[in-house]
């Protein structure tokens, strides 16, 4: 679909987060990684890495240990994948920032070259945000499922974050506004799926910053870090020119 059709089509759409039944087709994603063995051959063929750092950020309640795949594929194709190396994601994005901007700083320091990040669901958005307060140390961005649209509110862990007591209005136009306020100067390639039981797809779509590519696949939430289709779209991503 062209940018054009994807943005009329969220405009004519109804934001809303998954329905709690669409939990249950992530349990699909052994039929998902099962179908995905025909991509092989297009994760096999896909450009080789010049030894550029690569971060790995995971999602929401996720570790290091759900992005191991990941890097080991991006690294066998001529990455440096590396995680984050902060425990748990605890879903809490003003207090992960600092740190991570500090960590890509390190990172940019000792490499004397921008890095790129990949980012699973909150992961994205967290790269995103490490990309928006230093564009100049972050050469790209991937984003797999992240809701850059709505912060949680658009998720099957909003109802987490209402218990805790959150304002999801109130976080939703917080998003906004800094999106308007201070638009990404990074290219970005959202990669995102309408199979996606945790995520929104609409959600996932960024119409107000014009250095966004949108890509969709097939897949569950679960598995956007482990397809060899998105893992092929990724690794062209991070190959190409920034």
């Amino acid at each position: 679909m062209s940018p054009a059709g994807l943005a009329r089509e969220i405009r004519l759409s109804t934001f809303d987060a998954p329905p709690r039944w669409s939990l249950l087709a992530e349990g699909l994603l052994g039929w998902d990684l099962a179908r995905s063995v025909l991509a092989l051959p297009e994760l096999v063929r896909a450009p080789r890495g010049r030894g550029d750092l690569v971060l790995v950020f995971p999602g929401y309640a996720a570790s290091d240990a759900s992005t191991t795949l990941m890097r080991g594929v991006l690294r066998a194709l001529g990455h440096d994948a590396r995680g984050w190396g902060l425990g748990r994601n605890g879903g809490d994005v003003p207090k992960l920032v600092p740190p991570l901007v500090r960590l890509a700083e390190r990172l940019a320091s000792e490499t004397q070259a921008p890095l790129r990040i990949v980012g699973w669901s909150l992961g994205g958005v967290l790269a995103r945000e490490v990309a928006r307060e230093r564009p100049e140390l972050v050469a790209r961005v991937v984003t797999l499922g992240s809701p850059v649209v709505g912060g949680p509110k658009y998720t099957a862990v909003g109802r987490m974050y209402r218990q805790r007591g959150a304002d999801l209005d109130a976080i939703e136009s917080a998003v906004a506004e800094r999106e308007r306020k201070r638009p990404l100067q990074v290219p970005v390639t959202a990669i995102y799926s309408r199979r996606d039981g945790v995520v929104s797809w609409r959600a996932c779509i960024d119409d107000l910053n014009r250095g966004v590519e949108h890509v969709e696949v097939s897949s569950t939430h679960a598995g956007l870090g482990f397809q060899p289709e998105v893992l092929a779209i990724v690794a062209r991503r991070l190959a190409g020119p920034p």
